[in-house]
């Protein structure tokens, strides 16, 4: 027998994550420049310049292996959060911790529970270590945390929630949270994911650090990827007990985290101009691209995050059609919104640029549609 015929099952059926595609690759593909990439949620700012300076200033390091316990990092952002050190991990991206996660609390035949429409890697790392996902569908967009807290069976071990949701940019309030948390017992690790809590601006938003030592297992994930622009670095972080941390850290390889990364991260959390320009820029294109995809009739999903969810008739065809005038957004057939285009709060001349360019896609169709 092979070695790939002993490759069990649930590995076989796995299917890749599948990136956006990069701006580089759709203009060699079409012969066109001055493309601009909404797919990712991605800072349209760019890294902060503090945290450029910190690379550069150290980049003669680069022959050093990086500090494995982040400890600069890690006070600073200790610091920031009000927590005390031990109870931060960092991670090659809020993915990576995902992963110790799972590989730390769960084994093969275990149960995860998560939204159907929630970020797709949730299922992927459960899937791989052998475990089983219990979907549940979300309610008007948003999490269905009563539905969630029913689908707990006595071989659930991990509940994922994304606050706000990846892909549709929703949250859940502090009402139903609480209630949720209610229903968990001591058997479970509760793992949020608040890679875009620092977008939201709605006052019932529960920030899940508050409720840490509520005699709940809380993991609290977030990220330099998106507010901070160092998506390129591969940096996250959480936060948990320090008998949590200390559990997946016997599982964490050593050096996950590059030196440039701790390096741009520390920098960039002293940078608040930057933050704050990040925010502005958000809430004037957040507010320009409702205007705009609303005067095209197009229905949109409130959104907390960077990013606006927008129901466009065929969401394949519409990206398809976009890329060659140089837009690239994010169609939704993986996340079962096959009518959807998830599009990244850009500049405003990008901004700008989207809606032009998905005017002119959505014309032939409408009146394809009209013709029928």
């Amino acid at each position: 027998m092979s070695i790939f015929d002993q490759v069990p099952e649930y590995i076989r059926s796995l299917i890749p994550y599948a990136p956006g595609k990069p701006i580089e690759e759709v203009e060699r593909e079409y012969g066109i420049a001055g493309s601009v990439k909404l797919a990712s949620n991605e800072n349209p700012l760019g890294p902060s310049p503090k945290a450029v300076k910190a690379l550069r200033d150290r980049l003669h390091e680069l022959h050093l292996y990086p500090d494995g316990d982040c400890f600069y990092l890690k006070r600073g952002l200790a610091k920031q959060l009000g927590v005390s050190p031990e109870r931060l991990v960092f991670g090659n991206g809020s993915n990576e911790l995902i992963e110790l996660a799972v590989r730390t609390f769960m084994r093969a035949g275990d149960e995860a529970v998560m939204a159907r429409q929630a970020f797709v890697i949730y299922r992927l790392v459960v899937q791989a270590a052998g475990g089983r996902s219990i979907v549940v569908p979300l309610k008007d967009f948003t999490h269905d945390l009563e539905a969630m807290a029913s689908a707990i069976t006595p071989r659930t071990r991990i509940l994922f929630l994304a606050n706000p949701n990846n892909p549709t940019g929703t949250i859940f309030r502090r009402e139903a949270w609480e209630r949720f948390l209610e229903r968990v017992g001591p058997d479970l690790l509760v793992i949020v994911d608040e890679a875009y809590f620092e977008y939201v601006s709605d006052t019932e938003y529960p920030d899940s650090l508050a409720y840490h030592g509520s005699g709940k297992h809380i993991l609290t994930l977030r990220t330099f990827s998106k507010l901070y622009g160092l998506a390129g670095l591969r940096i996250g972080y959480g936060v948990g007990s320090g008998e949590m941390v200390d559990l997946m850290h016997r599982v964490r390889q050593p050096f996950n985290v590059n030196a440039p990364a701790q390096w741009a991260a520390l920098a960039a959390l002293a940078d608040r101009e930057h933050v704050e320009r990040t925010l502005a820029v958000n809430r004037e294109g957040m507010d320009y691209l409702k205007r705009g995809l609303g005067r095209l009739g197009l229905e949109q999903v409130p959104s907390q995050a960077n990013f606006i969810l927008v129901r466009v008739g065929d969401g394949q065809a519409v990206f398809e059609k976009l890329l060659p005038r140089g837009v690239i957004v994010r169609p939704m057939g993986a996340y079962d919104f096959p009518g959807h285009v998830r599009v990244t709060i850009g500049t405003m001349e990008e901004n700008r640029k989207f809606i032009q360019e998905l005017e002119a896609v959505l014309k032939p169709i409408h009146r394809s549609v009209e013709a029928r």
